[in-house]
């Protein structure tokens, strides 16, 4: 294949400290390069630099045909034109649901829609996309898996997303301990090639161990030898003068040998296998106990002439553990910013006065961006600080990026900063809007340990399944603009089938209770069949 790019010797520093350096790597037509590492390796930056808007600290980047187009589809932008459509770009707006209306009343999802669009519609020779997935449903992935696949031009993309990865990479840049890597295949078979890479490592380490032993060993012994004949050498007269050269022979031989291993290790050294990149979150498990945390009565929310959703009558209860689902654009941040006040709506919402709620948004911007975390997590005693600083050490950060500027910092990052607050702050109830989208492997699969052991309740906006699968017990589904448990699903056994018709049950109940008070007649009866439908579903 035809190579379009080079990176050669190539290095990023900020404030004088390494983020990633490149010996040689080429990228080559019709290539779809995966781009993988850590929350705050630099993916987005080493996509900022191969799309020409960076240049690197030391190193070129050539771009070998100089009339190549490049096409550049970010992960969020808050503003974005959308001029007159032409005739193709209206076929994309109608496949992907899009409405054809102003950007900023759109959903992520439809917002990120757009941007693809006009990245795809650029036909650019080298199309970046940075978190490609984020915010997607499943019928518009297998839409971007579809448009990937075929696109003619090359294409390099910065995701988390190993399933998508596993389906369009041809190759992986891995950013590793500083360190830009080139892997043939997709995700799976760039994990596997760094298994078997980090055994082979640790088995060379191991040999070379064992020899480094057998030489000390070797020394030792004649260390003792030398020691011996220098005492000899005073003890004996007439033999001094031998005793005297056999320790000066034996010094020597300790001399060489140790040279020639100081200088076989200097060619040959062989580091240990670094432990892998663990994150670790740990959210407060003294919640404060009630019943019913919010409700909405007859809510009904449009914008224009279009409705999103009318007549939503629901309950969310301490303890509870409850994913919004719906395609892209069906309202489900909408809903979120209902709750907490952001947004009105007709209809009765009422939220606990006493309710603690940590409410982590898609785009996190509602950080003070010029703000550190010293100074937004500021804590008035050494031990308080020092607890915060050990907290961000488990959540990945280095000790520099105690002083760093939110702005400056990965989405990612971002993402697990504002966890960082709710944990500080013992939330009792967390709304999370696509809290997966920015953050790494090992970081996703800690935090759905980390929610699934959570007291608290959740309400969760999330299209990555298998997240949802983990961490919620319920759903609240978006669909023919209402908002409803859904009546018809998959049911894998009769467990299933019991506690589906439960939870329906105790919300009938709780839509009851919220219209009657403790003197009523029948509100004994009811709260008794709640408490025991609590029980049944805890036991199942």
């Amino acid at each position: 294949m035809k190579e379009i790019m080079k990176l050669h010797e190539v290095t990023l520093t900020f404030h004088e400290v390494l983020l990633f350096e490149a010996k040689d790597l080429t990228i080559k037509e019709g290539e779809r390069i995966g781009i993988v590492g850590k929350n705050g390796a630099g993916k987005s930056t080493l996509l900022e630099m191969l799309a020409g808007n960076m240049q690197p600290t030391k190193g070129q980047i050539s771009l070998l045909d100089p009339a190549l187009s490049v096409a550049y589809v970010k992960q969020e932008e808050s503003s974005f034109g959308i001029e007159e459509l032409e005739k193709e770009q209206q076929e994309w707006f109608s496949r992907w649901n899009i409405p054809i209306a102003p950007y900023d009343s759109l959903s992520g999802g439809e917002k990120l829609k757009v941007r693809l669009m006009r990245g795809f519609h650029s036909r650019a020779g080298l199309l970046m996309l940075d978190e490609p997935t984020n915010h997607l449903d499943a019928a518009s992935l297998e839409i971007l898996v579809e448009l990937v696949n075929g696109y003619k031009g090359t294409i390099i993309i910065v995701s988390h997303d190993r399933y998508f990865l596993d389906r369009v990479a041809t190759g992986i840049l891995a950013i590793e301990d500083k360190q830009i890597i080139s892997y043939n295949g997709n995700y799976s078979d760039y994990k596997q090639e760094r298994e078997q890479k980090r055994q082979a490592q640790q088995h060379q380490y191991e040999v070379q161990q064992a020899y480094i032993n057998k030489i000390e060993h070797q020394l030792t012994n004649l260390n003792a030898w030398s020691e011996k004949a220098h005492r000899e050498s005073t003890k004996q007269e007439g033999f001094k003068e031998y005793h005297r050269k056999k320790a000066k022979r034996t010094d020597a031989q300790v001399k060489s040998k140790r040279k020639r291993l100081e200088q076989e290790l200097e060619k040959h050294r062989i580091e240990a296998v670094k432990p892998e990149y663990k994150v670790q979150f740990q959210l407060p498990d003294d919640i404060k106990r009630g019943k019913r945390l919010a409700e909405l009565k007859n809510v009904a929310k449009g914008f224009g002439q279009r409705t999103l959703f009318k007549n939503v009558n629901l309950t969310l209860q301490a303890g509870e553990k409850v994913a919004l689902v719906g395609p892209n654009g069906s309202g489900k941040t909408t809903l979120l910013n209902i709750l907490m006040g952001l947004e009105k709506a007709n209809g009765t919402v009422w939220m606990s006065p006493s309710l603690n709620i940590g409410y982590l948004t898609q785009t996190v911007y509602d950080l003070p961006m010029d703000d550190t975390p010293d100074r937004f997590f500021y804590q008035p005693t050494f031990e308080m600080r020092g607890k915060v600083q050990n907290l961000m050490r488990h959540l990945g950060f280095s000790s520099e990026q105690w002083a760093q500027p939110f702005r400056e910092m990965s989405m990612g990052e971002r993402v697990k900063c504002k966890l960082m607050q709710f944990i500080l702050e013992s939330k009792d109830l967390l709304i999370l809007d696509e809290p997966t989208n920015h953050l790494d492997l090992p970081s996703r699969e800690r935090l759905e340990q980390t929610l699934g052991e959570y007291d608290g309740a959740l309400l969760v906006v999330s299209h990555d399944r298998y997240f949802v699968e983990k961490i919620t017990k319920s759903e609240w589904l978006i669909d023919n603009e209402t908002v409803a448990l859904p009546m018809t699903k998959t049911i894998a056994n009769n467990s299933e089938l019991q506690r589906l018709q439960l939870v329906n049950e105790q919300q009938e109940i709780l839509g009851k209770l919220s219209f009657m008070t403790p003197k009523d007649p029948n509100y004994s009866a009811l709260d008794q069949r709640f408490n025991k439908i609590l029980k049944e579903l805890r036991e199942l």
